[in-house]
């Protein structure tokens, strides 16, 4: 409880149940809480990274050592340990992948910016060491950085395996790869300056289980994986005029409830009568509107199951609305939702042909687009690969957008961690301390990188600083060797805009929680675990709901 003193009397202005941490307390409670997130994912991160098994209140189980899946299926309670998964959200959003490098260097940030504020050094002086630092860096990767031909399909490929290794996707990582540069080839479009710009709205991802990851493929039409609602329905239309429905086909219900009182079961005949009559009319308006294949969002009435196939019109329903809206992208047409606004810019021709093996329908048609069907035994399986084939898509359409490249393996983070330290040199005053722990920080990634190994982080990261030293800047760590190598050569390649990403969400994340020094709880967030001493959030138990990150 905060107070004030007027006229000698104390004036409350906080609440009896307001809960409030100040100063050095809160730094250290706020620093402790996003650590605890960072070091949750370290162990996931490069080829050796373990993998984490998430279990929800359902009992559904997620496997996984995707960083920004792990921390937002994680249950977190504390607002500051939130802050730093919105960081691995960030990265996913911006880059597509690194959301386990960015929270680890931001973890890393915290925890040396802790030993500064011991040492007396303010915040504020520590915020303005780590944004010099961070534009150094920035500054730093674009020289060393490595200009690539948006075409060259083996840095591309570099890229795809490097961004899979160590995920669900990279025991079959030959398949996928080529599968994951095609796809990205397919769906790029050409910018208004004449670049040629990947755009990944124009891809759909189908996954499929019981079947073998090789024989995974990409299409060069959109997939709908329904049947058709009758079996008396064409499969399959060569010359198909299709219409692309969002609303039901079945009769329009009453605003209102409405009950109806017959005397004469000839007169509840005559009602169903009217109600047939008038849903056989809506079926009449879609065939005399020209369309043959119909894909429905939604429902379709039994009845109209019958009438639509009298006509000859192949009708499938309940599809799935990312898969109707890339087959708006690939038929260049639109969804309809009221048929009285049916026109003929609504029909659009196509090709419609079935795979009874799969139960799919691949629908061709003028527009752009493709989709990409992964196959594995297990849903796990299916899950985990299709989050490595999103993030090996992204860093791809990243490589074709950006044109820039780094050695990876922990080169990068070394070399720009010694050219930042060097910098630090021309700093004054105390920001000095900051720009040189900012640098201590960047080498977080090698260490881990060993660690996780097996391999001794000490030893690996003198081996690499002496390399780095004498001129190689593609001087990495092979896990699987546990050797330095050029990393570049070997074809361990990510790309720059990911790593800018990184080192930017990374430092501005530890600023932000750098500058709170005041917490204040409204209510009682007291919880039974927190009573314990040094609760899962670290120091700072006493703020109950806050003290506890889980």
């Amino acid at each position: 409880m905060s107070q004030q003193r007027m006229q000698g009397q104390p004036m409350i202005i906080l609440g009896e149940d307001t809960q409030r941490m100040k100063d050095k307390d809160a730094q250290s409670h706020n620093i402790s809480a996003a650590r605890a997130v960072a070091e949750s994912v370290q162990s996931t991160l490069g080829p050796k990274g373990m993998d984490k098994m998430l279990v929800d209140d359902l009992g559904d189980v997620t496997v996984t050592n995707d960083g920004v899946t792990i921390l937002t299926e994680m249950d977190i309670d504390n607002p500051t340990a939130e802050m730093i998964v919105e960081v691995a959200e960030a990265q996913e959003d911006e880059a597509g992948d690194g959301t386990t490098t960015a929270v680890a260097i931001a973890g890393e940030l915290l925890k040396n910016a802790e030993d500064l504020l011991e040492q007396d050094i303010h915040p504020t002086s520590i915020i303005r060491g780590f944004n010099m630092a961070s534009s150094k860096a920035k500054e730093e990767i674009g020289e060393i950085a490595t200009e690539v031909d948006p075409s060259d399909e083996e840095i591309l490929k570099s890229v795809a395996e490097t961004s899979m290794t160590g995920k669900g996707a990279e025991l079959n990582k030959d398949v996928l790869v080529d599968l994951v540069v095609e796809a990205i080839q397919a769906v790029t479009v050409e910018a208004d300056d004449g670049s040629h710009v990947p755009d990944l709205q124009f891809l759909n991802i189908q996954t499929q289980t019981g079947r073998a990851v090789s024989e995974s493929a990409l299409v060069r039409a959109g997939v709908v994986d329904q049947e058709p609602v009758h079996p008396e329905m064409p499969s399959e239309v060569e010359d198909a005029k299709i219409l692309l429905l969002d609303r039901d086909i079945k009769m329009t219900e009453a605003d209102t409830d409405a009950q109806l009182v017959l005397d004469d079961p000839e007169r509840l005949q005559e009602v169903v009568a009217r109600e047939d009559e008038q849903l056989e009319a809506l079926v009449d308006a879609i065939a005399d509107s020209g369309a043959n294949v119909i894909f429905c969002q939604n429902g379709i009435d039994e009845l109209a199951h019958r009438y639509l196939a009298e006509k000859g019109i192949l009708a499938v329903r309940r599809v799935k609305k990312s898969e109707i809206e890339h087959l708006a992208e690939i038929l260049e047409t639109r969804l309809v939702g009221d048929f009285d606004s049916i026109s003929a810019d609504d029909i659009t021709e196509g090709k419609v042909t079935r795979d009874e093996d799969d139960e799919l329908f691949y629908v061709e048609g003028s527009g752009h687009g493709a989709t990409l069907l992964l196959r594995g035994s297990t849903d796990h399986v299916v899950d985990e690969l299709e989050r490595g084939v999103n993030d090996a898509l992204d860093v791809v359409a990243s490589t074709v957008a950006d044109g820039r490249v780094l050695a990876g393996g922990g080169a990068t983070e070394v070399e720009l961690a010694g050219r930042v330290r060097d910098y630090a040199d021309s700093v004054e005053g105390r920001e000095q301390l900051a720009v040189e722990a900012f640098a201590d920080s960047l080498e977080l990634v090698p260490r881990v990188l060993a660690e996780n190994a097996g391999l001794d982080s000490i030893d690996t990261l003198v081996d690499l600083r002496a390399a780095h030293e004498d001129g190689d800047e593609h001087a990495g760590l092979d896990v699987h060797e546990g050797e330095v190598v050029d990393t570049f050569e070997t074809g361990i390649v990510e790309p720059a805009h990911a790593k800018e990403q990184a080192v930017s969400s990374a430092s501005e994340a530890a600023n932000l929680v750098m500058k709170i020094d005041d917490i204040i709880a409204a209510g009682d967030l007291s919880t039974e675990g927190d009573e314990d001493e040094g609760g899962p959030g670290g120091p700072g138990g006493g703020m109950g709901g806050m003290g506890g990150m889980m």
